[in-house]
Formats: structure tokens, C-alpha cells, sequence
């Protein structure tokens, strides 16, 4: 009989955006020159669960949600990342997640490796307690898998602290005594950090003022438009708004809003509050959609919703001079190459939106230690590694001629490749 020659099947998380990540990867890797046994270790990441998780609903009946966990690298340290509910999660945008977390941890030089997770649902459609029993039961058949010196979780897109209060709650009664220091992003009572819900916004507010003093721009005389209303977006519009700049438009799920001559920020803060979104705002502004902020006049433009926001598609038809990546993944490799291609400086995200995982570090070193440190130390503390994460990437940059992003992964590389060449592969 004939030998039947098959082809090699896809890897489980080889997805679109994973493709994005391995495609900046192997550019950079190019760049980084390390040995060829580093480079493949790093295209795959180490551990990568699928779970199926039943559920009890409100009405008694059952739902089986699928859910995910993708460590990449542990080289450095215990991984760390986000969870998060959407009906678009999926084993690819977890190992996607999870490798450009490395390299922000790596590019700020925390301790750990990067990871990422979550649950496919629909959490706006889900009840708290429904929500509290997928948390719960998620905990449970993560449990053997995480731990203060494994893995330690975080929130991300539509998780929160109460999130972590559960997951906390769960992974210390199979324990049976509080461990604290499992997850970060948690209330404050329960060994939370103070400036942790601001942190990822204020973070990336710092690397722009950074870049405005290289660029000899005053931030206070520019046109900022920003894509996301949450607790990234909402928060460095906050900061923006604080620090003088025009703050000309903003958007959520809902749509957008913009004013010429800048928006009442604290003023979109309050009818969000108590409105639950941007919807039906309309006092001094003009509606727009999500496609026509992206595309607006500005000097500034935060993208800080979710992925693929810019493309190919529309890269070509931005109108600001810088754009600044507060979401993970949200310039495609194509919409990037256009960009550069007509002198649009990219802050790229394992840089911009690193204050989170950044302060996540600092509470998970206070509860090691059992210590509580202020607002201000926090701000200072997350101050100083930002500035000097930035410094170093403008430099590489700089020096050798190559985009913003490439010189952060370049940097972020040499990190990761420089504790696996000293550690070595075992066996």
C-alpha cells in the first residue's frame, strides 16, 4: 500500500493574532540576534490549558463555557497575566496575550514571565452570582496550575476586583489559610494596592509625557482623541485632562463623543456612572463612531479598547501624529508598516500599558512581605520604571534606526535570552 503523506497539522493556538505576535517575534528576533535555540523557545509558549467548565445558572439550568490558560515563559520568574470573560476568547488570543505579556515584564524588568486566560461568555448578559460560580469553579481546575510562585492572575476585560476577591476566596480555602498573594488587581481590604485601578491608564499618560519631552512638544497644547472609556481610557483621558491637554474626544462600546474645544472629562465620568456607558450623551458634543475617532485630527490618539483597531484598512487614513497603544495588539503588522511608512511614531503597548502589571508587581511584593506602601510611594515607584523602560527604548531606537516596537522587543528579548542562555535547557 501506498504511504499517505499528511500534512502537518496547525498548532491549537495558531490563530490570526497569534500569527501578529509570532510576525513581531521573528522581525525582532532578526534584530536581536540570539542563538537559534532561544529564538525557538520563545515561538511557543511553555504551558496551555483548555478547560471546560459546567456552570449552574440563575434558572437551574446547566452551561458548559469553555475557558483557557496559556503560560508562556517562566524564566524569568512565575508567569503573570490577565483574565478575562468574552465570547471572544480563545486558546490563540490567550498565547498571544500571554507572549506579549513576557515581553512587557521582560521590558520593565519584573520578575516574571508572561501569561493569560479566561472564560468564552457574555459577561453583561451574566448575573453576579452566576458570575461568582464561573469564577469559582475556574479557580478550582486552575488551582494545580497557579500559585504565588507559578502563576499569579490578574483582571483584565470585564473582570475586576471582585473577580480576584473570588478567585482569591477559592484558591485559600482549598489552601486553608488566606493567600493574598495569588492574585493582584484585588480589593484593598484583602491585600489590594492602593492606585492598582489606576495604574495601566496613569502609566500610559507617562510614557506620553516622556515622548512629548523628546519630541519638544508641550502636552498641554495638544489635541488628544482617545479610543476606550474603561479603566485604561478613562483613566489617561483623567490624566490628560489634568495635565492641560485637550482631550477633543473619547468612545466606548456605545460609540463616541466629540467637542472641538476639548470634552468636560469628569462630566462624561459622572453620566457614565451612572448610565453604565456613553450612550445617549449628547450635552455640547457631537456623536461619532468608534471608525471616525480612530480617524480624526488630532495630535495624539490612545488607542485603548482592544485589538486590531488599526489596519491595513485604515492605516492609511489617520490624521495624528502620534498613536499610543493603551490595549494590547491594536495596530495590525500591516497597519504598523504603514504608519512608519509615513512617519507616525507608534508607543507600542508591552511599553505604553505596562503600569499595570507594573503596580500588579508591587502588590504582590507587599503581600509577600505583609507591607502597605501609600499612593505616592506607588505613583513614584511605578514613575521610575516606566521613565526608565521608555529612556532605554527610545535609545535602542535612536541608535539603531528601528521603529519604537522593534527596539522595545529587541530589549525585551535580550532580557528573556540573557536568563535562558545562563540557565539553559534542561535536561
Amino acid at each position: 500500500m501506498a504511504k499517505v503523506e499528511h500534512e502537518e497539522p496547525a498548532l491549537e493556538w495558531d490563530t490570526p493574532l497569534y500569527r501578529q505576535a509570532l510576525t513581531q517575534l521573528d522581525h525582532a528576533l532578526e534584530l536581536a540576534a540570539v542563538p537559534d535555540f532561544v529564538s525557538n523557545r520563545l515561538r511557543s509558549p511553555e504551558r496551555a490549558l483548555i478547560l471546560t467548565l459546567p456552570v449552574k445558572l440563575d434558572d437551574g439550568s446547566y452551561v458548559t463555557f469553555p475557558a483557557y490558560r496559556v503560560q508562556h515563559s517562566s524564566v524569568l520568574g512565575p508567569t503573570k497575566g490577565g483574565i478575562r470573560y468574552d465570547m471572544a476568547v480563545d486558546l490563540g488570543e490567550c498565547a498571544a496575550l500571554a507572549m506579549w505579556m513576557t515581553w512587557k515584564c521582560a521590558l520593565l524588568r519584573l520578575p516574571y514571565g508572561g501569561a493569560k486566560g479566561g472564560v468564552r461568555c457574555n459577561a453583561r448578559e451574566l448575573s453576579m452570582n452566576e458570575l461568582a460560580r464561573i469564577t469559582r469553579r475556574f479557580t478550582a481546575e486552575l488551582a494545580p496550575f497557579i500559585g504565588p510562585q507559578l502563576d499569579i492572575p490578574a483582571p483584565d476585560m470585564a473582570t475586576n476586583e471582585q473577580t480576584m476577591a473570588w478567585m482569591m476566596d477559592t484558591y485559600s480555602m482549598q489552601k486553608g489559610y488566606a493567600v493574598p498573594e495569588i492574585v493582584t488587581g484585588k480589593p484593598i481590604s484583602i491585600g489590594g494596592s492602593v492606585f492598582r485601578h489606576e495604574a495601566t491608564g496613569a502609566g500610559v499618560v507617562m510614557v506620553i509625557e516622556r515622548a512629548c519631552r523628546r519630541l519638544d512638544w508641550e502636552l498641554g497644547e495638544k489635541r488628544c482623541a482617545v479610543q476606550g472609556f474603561g479603566n485604561v481610557g478613562g483613566i489617561a483621558a483623567t490624566e490628560l485632562h489634568a495635565k492641560g491637554a485637550r482631550v477633543v474626544a473619547v468612545s466606548d462600546i456605545s460609540g463616541g463623543v466629540y467637542a472641538g474645544d476639548g470634552l468636560d472629562i469628569p462630566a462624561l465620568h459622572s453620566y457614565v456612572a451612572a448610565n453604565g456607558s456613553l450612550e445617549g450623551y449628547e450635552e455640547g458634543v457631537e456623536r461619532i463612531t468608534n471608525e471616525v475617532l480612530l480617524e480624526l485630527d488630532c495630535d495624539i490618539l490612545v488607542l485603548a479598547a482592544r485589538e486590531d483597531q488599526v489596519t491595513g484598512a485604515n492605516a492609511g487614513s489617520l490624521r495624528c501624529k502620534l498613536v499610543v497603544e493603551g490595549a494590547n495588539g491594536p495596530t495590525s503588522n500591516e497597519g504598523d508598516r504603514i504608519l512608519g511608512e509615513r512617519g507616525i511614531r507608534v508607543l507600542p503597548d508591552i511599553l505604553t500599558n505596562a503600569g499595570g502589571v507594573t503596580v500588579s508587581y508591587f502588590e504582590w511584593v507587599q503581600d509577600l512581605g505583609r507591607l502597605f506602601w501609600d499612593r505616592d510611594e506607588i505613583r513614584r515607584r511605578l514613575a521610575d520604571k516606566m521613565s526608565d523602560a521608555f529612556d532605554r527604548v527610545w535609545n535602542v531606537s535612536d541608535e539603531r534606526g528601528i521603529s519604537l516596537r522593534d527596539a522595545a522587543l529587541v530589549a525585551a528579548i535580550h532580557e528573556v535570552s540573557g536568563a535562558l542562555e545562563a540557565r539553559g535547557v534542561y535536561p
